[in-house]
């Protein structure tokens, strides 16, 4: 995949601070830690009793879950990844800690870009999702309290159908 040089320093319409290599990178260590503190939650609560440790970081780390999902969903278009390589990074999220060495992984092959294909000045959207990931990289502001409404969303309807592993 051709991407634009840009010269350091200047300025771009398809460059942003918040690229999909520094999103992908932060989303898939928040998912790691949230996980380690999951797991140590779940320790406490079966060595030395309070479970609302298990509740705290399993709210945290279901939030960040979703957010991961929704995101790799995000850069699977921007990347064009293949639908294998997009369904295992989907994937990585139910494995403990799999998704920080999927992320560097997706690093090394060269398929992270400091740029968004499909930002204003790149690349054209062609087909649905490409046109919502434009619209999205037009207002980034706007996509980003949309997004966070859709992570609410989900986690309320993962709530109201009732917690993994049912209630205990």
């Amino acid at each position: 995949m051709v991407r634009p040089v840009v010269a350091p320093g200047a300025a771009s319409a398809t460059t942003s601070r918040l690229s999909p290599k520094r999103l992908y990178g932060f989303l898939a260590a928040a998912e790691m830690v949230t996980w380690a503190l999951l797991i140590i939650a779940m320790v406490i609560k079966y060595g030395v009793g309070p479970e609302v440790y298990v509740r705290i970081f399993g709210m945290f780390h279901g939030v960040v879950f979703i957010a991961y999902g929704l995101v790799t969903i995000f850069v699977w278009a921007n990347e064009r990844w293949s639908a294998s390589r997009g369904i295992l990074g989907l994937l990585t999220a139910i494995i403990p800690f799999a998704t920080l060495p999927f992320e560097r992984a997706m690093l090394r092959r060269g398929l992270l870009s400091d740029t968004w294909r499909l930002a204003p000045g790149g690349d054209a959207a062609q087909g649905p999702i490409e046109k919502i990931q434009a619209m999205a990289l037009r207002s980034p502001r706007l996509a980003a309290a949309v997004g966070v409404v859709l992570v609410a969303a989900i986690t309320a309807v993962l709530l109201f159908i009732g917690p993994p592993g049912g209630s205990n």
